[in-house]
């Protein structure tokens, strides 16, 4: 239909409207680009005309990344650009207010990158504050607090507004990065956000009481989880660091850190005895300090863990009131002879011999050296003998660095000794001291040491040594140190483990390596390639405490100078191990890893693409990764000719560890069986319904070699954290061999594991979950829209193979 328009009418807003939405249903975004360069052209007050197109335009629809307005607005900036006279300029004060106004009122519920188009557009930066701050508020009355924060922050209206009823809403919907934004650049608004997570972490805080204060909002169960002291204490630790705050404004934080880690060093010394009592006496005093209810909770644990006479000592030295002490303790108090009422720190720095048993000798590596070519150095004097020494051209020198162990209670950590390692000999550098440390003397050697390219150095993940020297000394941030001749046998390690070959030095017998073996990090390596792993038994010790122990200084030396005698074998033979000729090459490419991680995700997309028949389809059999593969090799196992019997998803029954709980839901849509802790549960309650249940543990990080040494040989799996919920799914299916169908999808709850369910009308359903927290009033799709998104998230894990069954579920 053809529409004569009087030129100095212009183009009528609702024509361009109706062309370009035609367009851009058809998806001729080339077509609507050059229609919309030419309908600009023709209106007549294009600036309002814009507001008038946009007002009218449809919102967000399914399978569209952008809205029509988000294409017109990216045009019309385009268009603004050659034509500098169309501007807020040609308006009267009281017609731009108006469009200003227009324009706020279409921030609701829009994407970022159109508020920017309208605040550029329109000038929204210099509208009076009050009138964007109503705004502001009234997106929050919507409950669009994504919207409000985005708003505010661009209009930079953070200091007129109400810090806390901003930033609440957005943490109890998970959305504390927001929050984040919200306050970032402003003091004030920054300390507020911490000591208010801060005043959640006290052991009193409900979340009903925050939920009273916001009666409008509704949280998941998910979102409600958020909100527990274990998961703010690592958020207001992490910001407490990131804004620079002094941590007297985080003491129920800290007191909560402290306590945790008071637990862990009760496990791990009286339950995994992996800890020496000298060095666990060192951490309880510092993380106890002076803190009453932190020496009752280690006279308590004590009690529990250890005895009553050990916590009958504790408490005497602590001089803790008889009321708070438990129940027989003060009675064994009186009993105590006096040579029993003190705790005596054994210190055998002189006793001790430099010789470890013949027991230690058979089981860990040892340094062929005396004690006598371990040299301390605290002075500039012995730095100078060091450097003539260290510094000859043409050497490898082994590095490594001890510092004090903090547990998440302090995050700046300081290097307490630095080990350089050649031939025959080993210096310690002593940063303790301080008036060696302060001289510049020292930190030019380090300097050097590091940039000579005629040095080789070695090192094992010098990342994290490097960060923690850089605060003994900032002018380290400042300006880096050039690192000219360096080889971080980890990136050696990771090619190891890539090639699937793994040798001892003596003979070509295989050894642990993966899943099967304790070791891990460069006491593996070890292990790998010399046979025998490093004894880390000294390795959370004290580095600060003066003097050192012989046996902390005996682990020091062995940690520098096995870095010379890993390089010995494998540049002997690198063949043997999998790796090029010239080690150097290994780990020159910093982004090798990077590079094969993006090659891996490539070819994975491509694979669920074009191979559905191997991942995605139940009738067949699920071939085996090459990861698992490659562990199966590592450990000296060949790959298994017979598949494990296809299992249903009913038949498999597993415990998620509760840094799993995305795959815990994920795999009851499939119709396994999942128990999932929560937030707060102990990684040791796994074991324990594993083992009361039959279950197999599902976990991932440093738990599994806890968890595994509890239940029966294959009954723990450890999955990568960083892997997506489907993509740990299909790793679990594929371990198990487990088939499901389509009619298994959604055959569990995914809130409560039932397999049982009750048929209730259209209208009680959407009430249900808007109780719940499952839906809101607004911004959600329909049920069956969201039915059908689930389905096809998880018909890409399951086959269409097979022939459909009917789901085990109803819908209404």
């Amino acid at each position: 239909m053809n529409h004569t328009i009087p030129e100095k009418m212009g183009l009528d807003p609702a024509l361009l409207r109706d062309q370009l939405f035609e367009l851009w249903n058809q998806k001729d975004l080339q077509t609507l680009h050059l229609a919309a360069l030419q309908g600009f052209s023709k209106l007549s007050e294009p600036l309002e005309a814009l507001l008038t197109i946009l007002e009218s335009c449809p919102g967000k629809q399914m399978g569209r990344s952008h809205t029509l307005g988000y294409h017109i607005l990216r045009e019309f900036q385009t268009w603004i650009k050659e034509r500098p006279q169309v501007n807020m300029s040609s308006f009267t004060e009281q017609q731009a207010v108006a469009l200003q106004r227009r324009a706020l009122s279409l921030m609701t519920d829009t994407q970022p990158a159109v508020m920017d188009s309208l605040i550029s557009i329109y000038r929204l930066k210099s509208l009076d504050p009050s009138i964007s701050r109503l705004q502001v508020i009234r997106l929050q009355a919507l409950k669009c607090y994504k919207e409000a924060a985005v708003l505010s922050v661009k209009l930079e209206l953070q200091e007129d507004l109400n810090t806390e009823e901003m930033i609440v809403p957005l943490i109890l919907q998970d959305k504390l990065p927001l929050a984040e934004l919200f306050v970032k650049g402003h003091k004030q608004l920054e300390q507020q956000l911490v000591t208010l997570l801060d005043s959640w972490c006290q052991p009193s805080f409900s979340v009903e009481d925050i939920r009273k204060r916001f009666p409008h909002l509704r949280l998941s169960k998910h979102q409600m989880a958020q909100i527990q002291p274990k998961m703010l204490t690592k958020s207001v630790l992490r910001l407490m660091e990131k804004f620079k705050m002094d941590p007297k404004l985080c003491p129920n934080a800290l007191h909560k850190r402290r306590l945790d880690t008071l637990r862990y060093l009760m496990y791990r010394t009286f339950v995994e005895k992996g800890m020496t009592e000298e060095n666990w006496v060192d951490h309880v005093q510092n993380v106890v300090a002076d803190d009453l209810e932190l020496q009752v909770h280690l006279v308590e644990m004590l009690v529990k863990y250890c005895s009553v006479q050990k916590a009958s000592q504790w408490s005497l030295r602590y001089n803790i009131p008889r009321n708070r002490l438990p129940f027989g303790v003060w009675e064994t108090q009186q009993s105590l002879p006096p040579d029993l009422q003190q705790i005596y720190s054994n210190n055998s720095a002189e006793d001790e011999e430099w010789e470890p048993p013949p027991s230690h000798r058979q089981k860990f590596y040892q340094v062929p050296l005396t004690k006598d070519k371990v040299h301390l150095v605290g002075s500039l004097e012995a730095l100078r003998r060091c450097r003539s020494i260290v510094l000859k051209g043409g050497g490898v020198v082994g590095v490594d660095m001890e510092w004090q162990p903090m547990f998440g209670c302090n995050s700046t950590q300081k290097v307490a000794l630095v080990q350089l390692a050649v031939l025959h000999q080993v210096f310690l550098l002593d940063l303790c001291a301080e008036e060696f440390c302060q001289h510049s003397e020292l930190t030019d050697f380090i300097r050097l040491l590091f940039s000579d390219p005629s040095i080789l150095i070695l090192g094992y993940g010098m990342a994290g040594d490097l960060r923690c020297l850089s605060a003994n000394w900032p002018e380290l941030s400042e300006e880096p140190l050039k690192m000219n001749g360096i080889l971080d046998l980890l990136t050696v390690h990771q090619k190891i483990q890539r090639t699937k070959v793994s040798q001892v030095q003596n003979g070509s017998k295989e050894v642990l390596v993966g899943e099967d073996c304790a070791e891990k990090g460069l006491s593996l390596l070890i292990q790998q390639v010399l046979g025998k792993p490093l004894d880390k038994t000294e390795q959370m010790s004290n580095w600060e405490k003066r003097p050192l122990r012989i046996s902390q200084i005996r682990y020091a030396v062995a940690d520098a100078y096995c870095l010379l005698d890993v390089y010995s074998v494998l540049s002997s033979n690198p063949k043997c191990f999998g790796l090029p000729a010239d080690l150097r090459s290994v780990s020159s490419g910093q982004s090798t890893m990077s590079k094969e991680k993006k090659q891996k995700e490539k070819q994975g997309k491509m694979t669920k693409q074009a191979l559905g028949e191997e991942e995605c389809q139940g009738a067949q059999r699920v071939s085996p990764s090459s990861s698992d593969l490659e562990k199966g090799l590592l450990c000296g196992k060949m790959p298994s000719e017979d598949p494990p019997p296809a299992l249903p998803p009913q038949q498999l029954r597993v415990v998620c560890d509760n840094m799993l709980q995305g795959l815990g839901r994920y795999l009851r849509c499939l119709g396994v069986d999942v128990v999932m802790l929560e937030n707060t549960d102990d990684h040791r309650v796994a074991a324990k319904l594993a083992q009361a249940e039959g279950r197999v543990i599902l976990t991932c990080g440093q738990p599994y070699q806890t968890l595994r040494s509890q239940v029966g040989e294959g009954r723990c799996l450890s999955l990568d954290c960083s892997e997506k919920a489907k993509d740990q799914a299909v790793r679990v299916l594929r371990h198990f061999n487990i088939q499901p169908t389509p009619g298994d999808i959604f055959s569990r709850c995914q809130a409560c594991n039932s397999d049982q369910y009750v048929e209730v009308p259209r209208a009680d359903m959407i009430r249900l979950l808007k109780e719940k927290g499952y839906l809101q009033d607004s911004g959600y799709p329909t049920l069956e829209k969201f039915c059908q998104q689930e389905e096809q998230e998880l018909d890409d894990t399951l086959t269409p193979a097979v022939t459909p069954e009917p789901p085990r579920r109803f819908y209404t």
